[in-house]
């Protein structure tokens, strides 16, 4: 096929998005006429919002992008631009919204100045996994690229969450708020406990109490009678209305008093500093729940802890910092266990002591021998999440059937559908690629060894799927000029690659003219 001379990207929902734009101009024009004749100012409000929404429909409806031997040029509402080829060092993919539910992939095309500057370019735009007019389109700006100019990549990079060319401004503006939220705790708890330990030294309050002693520090207690109950789920809240509204008008209790309070039923009322703290009935006893100096602390140190999530994406972005930008990073499980297994000492240590010294022995004890866990916790985590080197393939045990967890990402005679999820090795029988974990070769299709070539060993990037896990490894491989790629564990793939090398014709057995041995791209054994 001859590589195009000439590339126009132009929108396709050009109609629809002119038309957005005439209607929300419209609705502006509505809105702040509505808001000069009758003087009301939150009429500016959907005016605002109508113009915004306009602005952005006009945007993607003029935006163009163009591509000749010269470079590439975009042009949009506000300005145009161009590009020259040699300035290039890249075009790749932003995907967004990846595995996120009933909400569609969306493809941007990202250009990469050899400055190391990024310009997301206004076309094209792919809105599903799938899309021919996307993929043909961006096929055809990178063929003028390689013809043109020098790229950087010799494959399509795609930049999703889980690469390492991903921002981690998000991430850290997570962690500065739940860091806040934890030091604003943690400022509460003091004030939480004088709170508690007030409540728990109240006494009734003398005889000669009256109506005004409701904002005291003394218990005043007062009979009311019960007009109605709402019982509510806790999202909304349940409540008992009193007759007369004395001494207030209604008192919010949980879901299980209002259901077990009845209407006419009377009551007696605790008040301490103008607050219903309790109300008995001859049925049913509620008291308030007084938020004490050790839930403070608890939630100040869970909002700390949860503040290391944030901070160990970050920290895994920032060692693959040298990595190019669409390997897949490593998962962040080790360091969530190490905060899980944190946050066993650490939150009954905050709950327990908030009240105690610090400085007893038994205090002491308690943070030190669960400092020393977290440190090895974290110490494996910052290990397992350390990029493996792909290493080269062992030596297999075909003395007896083993299923190996692996896929091929391509759909091919031998994994029809993806129906892959596990690759059989062994027992004196070639390898198979099976939809399940075993026993046994139900369903197996056998793997064409011969027309396999092994060209590299790689981590995974961005553009070999969601479903590839973030530690595995990916063999590609060459099927007599299709290129197919092997995922599997570090662990099981050079093991699995080494199943596939070995499985050789016997000694003495002339082999098929057609039949080779797994080799690499230099035609040396792979095994």
């Amino acid at each position: 096929m001859s590589e195009p001379r000439e590339v126009i990207c132009r929108p396709r929902w050009a109609g629809t998005l002119w038309f957005l734009a005439g209607l929300c101009a419209a609705g502006t024009s509505a809105a702040v006429a509505l808001a000069v004749a009758t003087g009301a100012l939150p009429w500016l409000i959907p005016a605002l919002l109508c113009a915004s929404a306009g602005v952005a429909a006009l945007h993607r409806a003029t935006g163009r992008v163009r591509a000749d031997a010269h470079g590439l040029h975009v042009g949009s509402l506000v300005r145009s631009r161009s590009v020259p080829w040699a300035d290039i060092a890249d075009l790749r993919v932003h995907l967004k919204y990846a595995n996120t539910p009933r909400t569609q992939d969306v493809r941007r095309t990202v250009l990469v100045l050899t400055d190391g500057r990024k310009r997301v370019l206004p076309l094209p735009i792919g809105v599903t996994a799938h899309d021919p007019y996307f993929d043909a389109t961006l096929d055809a700006l990178r063929a003028l690229h390689r013809r043109h100019g020098d790229p950087r990549s010799d494959h399509l990079p795609v930049v999703s969450h889980r690469t390492a060319g991903r921002g981690w401004t998000v991430s850290l503006l997570f962690c500065v708020l739940l860091l806040a939220g934890a030091g604003l705790a943690a400022w509460a708890v003091p004030q939480a406990q004088s709170h508690e330990r007030d409540w728990r030294s109240a006494a009734p309050c003398g005889p000669a109490g009256t109506s005004a002693d409701g904002d005291a520090d003394c218990l005043r207690t007062l009979p009311a009678t019960i007009e109605r109950t709402e019982p509510n789920r806790p999202k909304k809240g349940s409540w008992l209305h009193l007759a007369d509204g004395r001494p207030v008008d209604r008192v919010a209790v949980s879901e299980t008093a209002a259901r077990e309070f009845r209407a006419g039923d009377r009551v007696r009322l605790t008040l301490w500093r103008g607050s219903v703290m309790k109300v008995e009935g001859e049925r049913h006893v509620w008291q308030s729940h007084v938020t004490g100096g050790g839930e403070v602390a608890v939630l100040a140190a869970a909002l700390a802890l949860g503040a290391g999530y944030p901070a160990a994406r970050i920290v895994l972005r920032l060692r693959a910092r040298r990595r190019p930008d669409d390997e897949v990073l490593p998962s962040a499980a080790p360091f969530v266990a190490a905060l899980v297994g944190t946050g066993l000492w650490l939150l009954p240590l905050g709950y327990v002591h908030s009240e105690a010294p610090l400085g007893t022995r038994a205090t002491l004890g308690w943070a030190g021998a669960g400092s020393l866990v977290s440190l090895a916790l974290l110490t494996w985590a910052w290990r397992a999440t350390r990029a493996g080197t792909p290493g080269a393939p062992t030596a297999p045990d075909t003395a007896e059937e083993t299923f190996i967890p692996a896929r091929f990402l391509e759909a091919t005679d031998y994994n029809p559908h993806h129906f892959g999820t596990h690759v059989v090795v062994g027992g004196g029988e070639p390898p198979a690629v099976t939809p399940h974990p075993g026993p046994g070769r139900y369903a197996a299709r056998p793997i064409p060894v011969h027309r396999l070539t092994l060209k590299t060993v790689r981590r995974a990037r961005g553009g070999d799927g969601e479903s590839v896990p973030k530690n595995w490894h990916v063999a590609e491989l060459d099927d007599a000029g299709t290129p197919v790629h092997l995922t599997a564990a570090p662990a099981d793939l050079p093991r699995l690659l080494a199943a596939l090398t070995d499985d050789r014709p016997p000694s003495g057995a002339p082999a098929a003219p057609d039949q080779e041995d797994l080799v690499t791209e230099r035609g040396e054994h792979a095994g």
